[in-house]
């Protein structure tokens, strides 16, 4: 029994300490005494008032000066007569042997301060009720001072258990990611989980972090909600490092679940997450798991909706990508993202063969980040392409002013060989001799093309 070892412990150490207010919580707790809960938030005095209120004042006193052992005595005299006072004696309560512990540097002294700061945390749900925001608090602390203690590893992890089963979404912040970390030490030094038992925490963690940045996002609050995407991500940091995370990881071990149940929001989440980490989005599973998400996720992400269109658009679903891109536009942040909007669409109209429009929207790629070449290389494809439909025939010089025009482009985009295979195209200097034309001189490109380009020839 953990508080018989205390007890021993007790009894070795430097009368220095003050032992009493340990014996007396060993005493309340190994006793199980009935006690009424109540909230304690109203003031409940002892029968010897003018005690009490110089206890309080002394305790007070001495945690203000920093003084906090001589804090324990008046603070033990209250909570052995007033149990019930107030929180305000469990709060400097465990300020009192927090600070005390976290001072201390004798080990089995250290260990009888940690036990006294747990013990208090039960006492004040015993007295005070208050279970999930007390709980909550005794596992950040327990952590704190065990997560480097192999013996009090699967305790702590107990903790941690009991802590999120009893708090639904109403586990603390911090408790996020310290949780995650618990398993990870228990898989380290015990070897205690396997990894179905690692992913279901896992999973508990992420539902539990997916629904406070919901509520953070709906009440308006960016910076708390970004905190807890941090956390979030800690987390998958934490997993990754834990268990093999990959492509066949996902289809041996989530599939399975997501075809049992594919409207779970949070498993597909993890999938579409881990198989485009793991390169492996041409797998049918991804883009089922993004179309889940897009059709159960209340925040739609521009970058999921970028990642569906894209990956439709590879497999010939236009409309399908088109309408989802059209929607990523509305949702576009700033100017680049716009612009990566723009050249898929472009590229939805170049195979619809809408050459104009796909031009356009090409341009309006190139206006919103000029750092990006590519939509100028995609025009100059356009009209590289245009050969066999605007050709009439007539003049080969006339026809092949489409590659001088495809030239210009690749030239903006910088793609010399694109450029060496325009220019291999060019109208020969006999060619362009039998219209009568200069080289260096101006000549309209025809067809839906109508750009001017400057004479060239291939030789």
């Amino acid at each position: 029994m953990v508080y018989k070892k205390t007890i021993r412990l007790i009894a070795k150490i430097s009368m220095t300490m003050n032992v009493r207010f340990l014996t007396t919580v060993l005493v309340f707790v190994l006793a199980a005494q009935a006690t009424a809960w109540g909230q304690c938030k109203e003031f409940k005095w002892p029968e010897d008032r003018k005690k009490a209120d110089e206890c309080v004042a002394v305790w007070g006193d001495a945690m203000k000066s920093g003084n906090y052992r001589s804090a324990t005595a008046s603070f033990q005299w209250m909570l052995t007569n007033a149990p019930q006072w107030n929180t305000k004696l469990y709060i400097d309560g465990v300020t009192l042997y927090d600070k005390l512990a976290d001072a201390e540097t004798d080990a089995a002294k250290k260990k009888v301060l940690v036990d006294s700061l747990m013990l208090l945390f039960d006492l004040r749900v015993k007295n005070c009720g208050d279970e999930v925001n007390v709980i909550n608090r005794k596992a950040y602390a327990s952590y704190k001072y065990n997560i480097k203690n192999k013996e009090q590893l699967p305790g702590l992890l107990a903790l941690y258990d009991k802590t999120f089963e009893i708090s639904g979404n109403n586990v603390t912040d911090a408790n996020l990611v310290s949780y995650m970390t618990t398993v990870k030490a228990n898989q380290i030094y015990l070897k205690n989980v396997t990894d179905d038992q690692i992913l279901q925490r896992y999973f508990k963690i992420i539902a539990v972090s997916d629904a406070k940045i919901a509520e953070a996002t709906k009440a308006g609050k960016t910076a708390d909600a970004d905190k807890l995407k941090g956390y979030k991500d800690a987390v998958d940091g934490l997993l990754i490092g834990m268990v093999k995370v990959d492509c066949d990881f996902v289809r041996k071990n989530l599939a399975p679940k997501f075809k049992q149940n594919p409207n779970d929001l949070v498993l597909a989440k993890k999938i579409f997450k881990f198989m485009l980490e793991g390169k492996c989005t041409d797998d049918p599973l991804w883009l089922e798991s993004g179309e889940v998400i897009y059709k159960l996720s209340p925040d739609k992400d521009f970058g999921l909706l970028k990642a569906l269109a894209a990956t439709n658009l590879a497999n010939g679903n236009f409309d399908k990508a088109e309408g989802l891109l059209r929607e990523a536009l509305n949702m576009s942040a700033n100017a680049t993202d716009k612009a990566e909007v723009y050249k898929y669409l472009g590229s939805i109209e170049a195979k619809k063969k809408n050459y104009s429009a796909a031009r356009d929207l090409f341009r309006q790629a190139a206006a919103g980040n000029a750092g990006d070449k590519e939509p100028w290389e995609k025009i100059g494809d356009l009209y590289y392409n245009s050969f066999d439909e605007c050709a009439k025939l007539k003049s080969k010089a006339e026809d092949r002013l489409v590659y001088l025009a495809a030239y210009e482009m690749y030239q903006r985009a910088g793609n010399t060989a694109s450029m060496n295979r325009a220019k291999a195209q060019f109208p020969s200097v006999e060619e362009i001799f039998e219209l009568n034309w200069q080289k260096g001189s101006s000549q309209k490109v025809g067809c839906w093309i109508g750009e001017t380009v400057v004479l060239k020839t291939r030789d």
